[in-house]
């Protein structure tokens, strides 16, 4: 079930979604690489949180979508309203940000199935920026 203004036309992303996510593809385009120690550069930024988590619940609702993925987590992406807060003492940069949606991007429907499964989802590692204390 997707919000008002958020609905989509056979799976597809808006016109206006699509060019926010283009506008991000640019960035990550000419961003660093994965392993990029100082980011090429770029200069230390926070990572603002509610930015971050609108695009990647546009991300994943459209993979949910082109993948036929069918799950809670998939349809809490679709319907993307509010922005989890990041927990304590987790200060992740723009950069994490950009790497994370790209690994996003080019996940293949066998990872995103992995990832937005109903019981032991798992996360990209390239995503995973504040991990808890002690996890295995």
């Amino acid at each position: 079930m997707s919000s008002p203004g958020r609905e989509r036309r056979g799976g597809r992303l808006r016109a206006s979604e699509a060019a926010g996510v283009a506008a991000l593809l640019l960035l990550v385009g000419i961003a660093p690489v994965v392993g990029d120690i100082g980011s090429c550069g770029q200069a230390p930024e926070e990572l603002d949180p509610h930015k971050f988590f609108d695009l990647k619940a546009r991300i994943d609702c459209a993979q949910c979508e082109d993948c036929g993925l069918r799950t809670r987590a998939c349809a809490a992406a679709c319907g993307f309203e509010v922005a989890p807060e990041l927990p304590a003492g987790c200060y992740p940069l723009v950069h994490d940000g950009e790497v994370c949606l790209h690994k996003l991007q080019t996940a293949s429907c066998d990872e995103y199935r992995d990832h937005m499964a109903d019981e032991g989802a798992s996360i990209p590692t390239e995503c995973n920026f504040c991990p808890l204390e002690g996890a295995p």
